[in-house]
Parts: C-alpha cells; sequence; structure tokens
C-alpha cells in the first residue's frame, strides 16, 4: 500500500551568519518500497537568508524539492535581486534593503509573504532565525509547521550556559568554565584567573566564531570581553557569554544527530572540522581520523545522549572539542539545525538529510535505524571563500569575472549560490561554494580533492583555492594530524608564499594577452576594400615581427620579448625573458602560434611540451592556472599616468570594503602603538584596526556608519612616522 506523504508549504531560513536564501514549495508525496512518486497538492514554501552559504542551501534544498515535484519560490533583498536562488525559483518576492536586519531577519515579513504564498510549514536552513526559538514559537502559534526542533530544546541547547548544565546531568563530560549568569567584567576576570589562561570566551547564544575571543593573557581580558560582548549584541541580541578552559592542541569533532517525533534518535556518525581560520572552518572530513572504533562509538552514543536531555526532534549537530594528546573529549555546544558540512555526512552514510528532515517533519520515523547506517569510504568538504589568506583572510568583495568548476561526478560534489557573472557583496558572508568530495579511503579522497581543486578557477577576486590545495598537500595534513591550531602551527608552509617565476608560466601569459588583442581586432569580413580578409595566408609585410610585453609580478618585473620567424608556418616564434632588474637574459623559448580552444582554454606548445591552460586578461591583469597553481600579472600602468599620486602621511587604510562599526578616537588625541582606533564591520565580523606607531590623531576621514571602500585612509597622523 502506498504511504501518504504531505509536506505541506514551509519557509526555510538559513541559519549562518550568513544571508539567507528564500524558497516556496509545492507537495504531497508518496513513497512505496524506496520509491518517491509525487503529485502538486498543497504548498511548500522556503525561505532563507541571503548569506552566501545561504544561497548554496537554498539552492541545495531546491534540488531535493524539486526531485520531490514541489514548486518554489524565493524571498531576497534589493541587493539579491539577481541571485541565483531567485533565478531558481519558480516565485520569488522582494522583501527589502540589503540590510538582513531590514530583510531576512524580518519576522513580519518573512510571516506576511508565508501567507500570501499560501504556506504552511518552514524549513530551517542556516541562518540565524533556524535557531531562534521565539521564532520557532511564533511560527506555530501562525499555524505554520517549523521543520527544525521545538522551541524548549532550542531555548535549552542555544544557551551554552544551560546546555553545560543539561549535559552533565545527561553523564555528557563538559569542558572546565564559568557558565553562570553573573556578566559582571570584574567577576569574570576573577572566573578567568580561577581556570587559568588561556581561556577562550564565547557567546552564550550563536556560533560560527560570532562573539568568540581566546584570551592569553590576564590584560588583554577587559578588551576581548568587551569585544565579544559588542559582536555578540549585533549577531544574535544577547551580550552573555561564558569563560572556559582552552585547550591548547585541541580537535573539533561533532557529530550528526536525527530524532523523530516517535522516540527514535540516531547519530550518523562523527565529522572532523579542525582545520579553522577565525574560529570558523575551511575544511571538514568524514569520519575523523586517527579514531579508534571504540572513540567512534563513544562519541555517537554521547551525541545521541545529548539530544535525547532536551527532547531534540529533526537534524542537529553536537558538537565535542577533543584533546588531540589523549583523545579525551568535552561537550562544546549543538547546532539545533542543518549544519553547513552535511553533505560530507551524506556522501560516507548514502543519506539525503534535507529529505531526512522533511520525513521527520511530516511525522515519519527515521528512514533507517542506528543499525543500518553504515560508513563507507571518506570525504572531504572545502569551503571556498571570496577572502585573501595571505592578508590574515580577510574578506574580499567583487565579481566573479570568470570561473571554471572541477567536472561533477558520483564523488565530485560541487554546491553553489553563485556563477560567472554574479557579485559577492559587503553585505553578506563572503563563501562562494562547497566542494565535497568522496574517495575509498582517505588518501583517495584527499588525491580527488587536490586534482578538484586543481581545476577550480576563479577570476576577479581573490579566494581560498589555492590555500586550500597547498593545505591539502601538507605532510601533516596527509597523515591526519590536524587541530584547531594547524593553519597557525604551520603558516610558514602555508601562507605568503611566494614562489619562483616560472618562465613557462610568463611565456603563456604574454601568449594570453597576444591572442585577446588579435581576437578583439575590429575587421570587417564583409568589407570589399579591406586587404586583411583577402589576402591568402600565411602573409607578412617585411619579414618578422618583434613585440615585448612587460609583466609585474612578486616585486619582480619582466620583459617578455615575442620575436616572430619570418618565413615560417605555421608560424613560429622565439621568446626572451628578461629580468628588468638585472638587464639580464633568464629564459629562451620557443614556441608555436597560440591559440584557444572551444573550451576557452590557451593552448600553446613551449619548446616541444604542448601546454592546455586557463589563461583570463582583465584589464590590467593576468591570470595563468597552471600546473604550478593559479599566478597573478600585472601589466605595468605607463608612468606619465601615474605621476602625482601619493597617499597621504602616516595614513591607516581600510583592509576591506566595510562599515565603519565604531570610531575609538578623534583629532588631537595621542595614541600608543597598537592602540585601537576604528572598528570595522565586513561580513558579520568585526575587525579592529590598531595604530601601526605612537602618534598624534590628525584627522579622523569617516564616521560611525559610513560605507567605506577598500584601501581607504581611515585617519591620518600628524607629521611623519
Amino acid at each position: 500500500m502506498f504511504k501518504q506523504r504531505l509536506y505541506t508549504s514551509f519557509i526555510c531560513i538559513s541559519s549562518q551568519p550568513i544571508r539567507v536564501r528564500p524558497t516556496v514549495l509545492r507537495i504531497a508525496t508518496w513513497k512505496q518500497q524506496g520509491y518517491w512518486y509525487s503529485t502538486q497538492l498543497g504548498w511548500f514554501s522556503f525561505l532563507s537568508r541571503c548569506f552566501v552559504e545561504n544561497r548554496e542551501i537554498a539552492c541545495r534544498v531546491m534540488r531535493t524539492a524539486k526531485d520531490l515535484g514541489i514548486k518554489t519560490v524565493a524571498v531576497y533583498s534589493e541587493a539579491d535581486a539577481n541571485a541565483q536562488h531567485v533565478k531558481l525559483a519558480d516565485e520569488s518576492y522582494l522583501i527589502g534593503p540589503a540590510a538582513s536586519a531590514l530583510s531576512y531577519l524580518d519576522t513580519e515579513k518573512i510571516l506576511a509573504v508565508a501567507k500570501q504564498s499560501g504556506a504552511q510549514a518552514i524549513h530551517p536552513g542556516y541562518g540565524f532565525l533556524s535557531e531562534n526559538a521565539d521564532f520557532a514559537d511564533r511560527v506555530q502559534r501562525e499555524n505554520l509547521v517549523f521543520i527544525g526542533p521545538p522551541g524548549s530544546a532550542m531555548r535549552s541547547m542555544g544557551s551554552k550556559s544551560e546546555s553545560k548544565y543539561i549535559m552533565e546531568d545527561a553523564g555528557v563530560p563538559v569542558v572546565p568554565g564559568y557558565h553562570g549568569e553573573n556578566q559582571d567584567p570584574k567577576f569574570l576576570m576573577e572566573q578567568a584567573d580561577k581556570i587559568g589562561y588561556p581561556v577562550l570566551i564565547k557567546a552564550i547564544k550563536g556560533g560560527g566564531g560570532k562573539g568568540m575571543r581566546i584570551v592569553n593573557r590576564p590584560q588583554d581580558f577587559l578588551e576581548m570581553l568587551e569585544s565579544s560582548k559588542r559582536e555578540s549584541i549585533k549577531s544574535f541580541g544577547d551580550d552573555k557569554v561564558l569563560v572556559e578552559k582552552y585547550l591548547v592542541r585541541p580537535r573539533h569533532v561533532e557529530v550528526q544527530v536525527f530524532a523523530d517525533t516517535h522516540g527514535n534518535t540516531v547519530h550518523l556518525f562523527e565529522r572532523d572540522c579542525s582545520v579553522q581560520r577565525r574560529h570558523q572552518k575551511v575544511i571538514e572530513e568524514a569520519p575523523a581520523p586517527g579514531l579508534s572504533e571504540e572513540i567512534r562509538a563513544e562519541l555517537g552514543a554521547k551525541a545521541v545522549a545529548a539530544a535525547k536531555a532536551v527532547g531534540y526532534v529533526n537534524a542537529g549537530t553536537v558538537e565535542f572539542i577533543m584533546d588531540n594528546i589523549d583523545k579525551k573529549f568535552y561537550f562544546m555546544e549543538m547546532n539545533t539545525r542543518l549544519q553547513v558540512e552535511h553533505p560530507v555526512t551524506e556522501m560516507v552514510t548514502n543519506t539525503d538529510l534535507v529529505r531526512w528532515q522533511l520525513e521527520v517533519a511530516s511525522g515519519n520515523t527515521l528512514p533507517l535505524t542506528q543499525d543500518q547506517l553504515k560508513l563507507t569510504g571518506h570525504a572531504f568538504e572545502a569551503r571556498v571563500y571570496a577572502e585573501n589568506p595571505n592578508n590574515n583572510f580577510l574578506p574580499d568583495t567583487g565579481p566573479l569575472l570568470r570561473v571554471h568548476t572541477p567536472e561533477v561526478s558520483k564523488n565530485v560534489r560541487l554546491e553553489t549560490g553563485f556563477i560567472e557573472g554574479d557579485e559577492v557583496s559587503v553585505h553578506y558572508d563572503p563563501m562562494i561554494a562547497k566542494l565535497v568530495v568522496r574517495g575509498e579511503d582517505r588518501n583517495d579522497a584527499l588525491r580527488i580533492l587536490r586534482r578538484a581543486l586543481d581545476s577550480y578557477n576563479i577570476v576577479g577576486l581573490n579566494t581560498n583555492i589555492s590555500f586550500i590545495k597547498t593545505l591539502a598537500e601538507h605532510p601533516e595534513f596527509i597523515k591526519g594530524e590536524v587541530e584547531t591550531g594547524f593553519i597557525q602551527q604551520y603558516e610558514k608552509d602555508l601562507l605568503h608564499l611566494t614562489p619562483q617565476v616560472d618562465p613557462n608560466t610568463l611565456a603563456l601569459a604574454a601568449h594570453a594577452i597576444a591572442v585577446k588583442e588579435k581576437t578583439e581586432q575590429k575587421v570587417n569580413p564583409n568589407d570589399p576594400f579591406t586587404p586583411w580578409s583577402t589576402l591568402p595566408q600565411p602573409f607578412r609585410v617585411n619579414g618578422g615581427t618583434s613585440r615585448t610585453i612587460t609583466l609585474h609580478v612578486n616585486d619582480s618585473e619582466f620583459d617578455v620579448i615575442l620575436d616572430s620567424e619570418p618565413h615560417a608556418y605555421p608560424k613560429l616564434s622565439n621568446i626572451r625573458i628578461v629580468d628588468k632588474k638585472t638587464n639580464e637574459e633568464i629564459s629562451q623559448i620557443r614556441s608555436d602560434d597560440p591559440s584557444v580552444d572551444e573550451d576557452g582554454m590557451l593552448v600553446a606548445t613551449l619548446d616541444g611540451r604542448r601546454y592546455k591552460v586557463n589563461a583570463v586578461v582583465e584589464g590590467d591583469n593576468v591570470d595563468v592556472f597552471a600546473e604550478t597553481g593559479r599566478s597573478t600579472f600585472t601589466i605595468p600602468t605607463p608612468s606619465y599616468l601615474t605621476a602625482g599620486a601619493a597617499d597621504a602621511v602616516g595614513s591607516v587604510k581600510t583592509p576591506m570594503p566595510c562599515k565603519i562599526s565604531q570610531v575609538l578616537v578623534k583629532p588631537g588625541d595621542k595614541v600608543e602603538k597598537d592602540a585601537p582606533l576604528v572598528i570595522l564591520e565586513a561580513m558579520k565580523m568585526e575587525h579592529i584596526i590598531r595604530s601601526p606607531f605612537s602618534g598624534t590623531i590628525d584627522q579622523v576621514l569617516y564616521a560611525l556608519g559610513d560605507m567605506v571602500a577598500e584601501n581607504k585612509s581611515l585617519v591620518t597622523f600628524a607629521g611623519e612616522k
């Protein structure tokens, strides 16, 4: 017999500190012997906040919805009118300006769209509202179904303080620390002294590294506490924090749990999310490397106990911090939603966790029991961010001028809310995509990951793709020796690398410029008076030609001289490369006439070796993606165009496009070196700009709330440094 599953309309609100992507769906589904059938009955709707990751989750949920015969409706801010989730949806609604508080976080607007579209349920994605107990309760009061845990479970697990007490009662180990109500700064500092430094200050609510500060010295505690509280109130509307012991060599290991309304709770094994920057994950993997089956089983059992202790329902993640030396683990927090990194779990358990959410929300039992869940293979997820790893991972913004993605297969999965031509905005989180791969074992999965990263090319802004590839090739990472301080520990191996300039790459860059110029020549083939379209080929006037292209890279400048042979056919040339600093010729290369194939790849033969690379010329930049990685060359601007341009003396500049969150100085103030001057907000993260030296403030150039572009002076100092 068929068993009916009616998933009436719902709204999906993403939950990370990123933008929310919306969608509304129509559905009624049936299941027989594991097969899904669909009819268009009723309405099913999703809303999600338009943060970058949430672009991705909305598109991902839409794919599952489409498989189930569900029509989708999106909500969007003015900044997201052309976003991919809007284009994928069957309907879409404008709900306000770019600011999340006036659009994606506006409960009244969201519920109004739900009523207007006939939505009957709300699905939590990654956004803030997915872990907002008051919002979940409000949805239910509006006679909508909230696809997620009950508000009571959210409140218990949403408070890091309360959850610690609940875990202790449930027999789940917790990290030593203070989780109480007393928020007096002096009292909290006393607790930190008792715990012993280093300590970790954490916002009681929220996640994603927001409101989290590591304090190594007592003299830094109060400043870090104030910064944590300020960021917490902006992100979560609550500035309460807890203070706990910071493990020096910790690992971040989390367990995916699922529970239904029939009393069944299972875990889908663990993920390791240790490799992080700014307390945010960069790469995740499942299962966690180096764990015994006994520890794996204990982790799963404690995670299930944690979920049962709060009457949990639907998808959730129990996060543990593990000592990398003795492998003891402690409860950190529970994320009461589907995590960004859920695809790695799906890849090794052969599940669709979004479908599981819909099953549970419709009142059905879990699709599989604990005994039926098995680990198969190994998976990695790499988060592709618009950011500059060599500039403290500060986020970047701008258009995706060129995007070349790896080929998708059963072992390679790409989840994104961006395509070529889209723009990463200052308003939301900088995550562009998630690259997920699976292999038969960890080494196999790493090999597939590295190959996929090789073919993932983005031009237009800085990304962390090359950094992730370098990380995936690091010997310690290959051995599985990961911990949360991995990037800092091996910074010299991973960051600020200045590889030697490869002469062949310089030649390919010059070829790319020449080919682009040739294709952009404006010749009218229908003009009967032009000789250029009628003369026989090859055709030469006065023999060979010579062309010099100057390229700047890594504080060096090179002349690439292309000397064509006068009578050769097909066309051949000698390429001479001269280091302008020493005026020495460093290489000679013999080359054929380069071309561009049907995939847009540059094809050229250098000294008998055929190259096929992605080479992109945009403005004054040339990007070549070769086996040595991405190389970016600049065509120098003529000196007569830059004459007279000079920076303000002793200025402090913005490292990225941002909003002025706080101005801490005024003209005439005397400041010491490293004193905080201005606090910036970019992509929901705070950044403190400190004085580079001691001096007197001459001018403060921007005010609270101003939007400021990258590389703009914020303050100037009187006199010289």
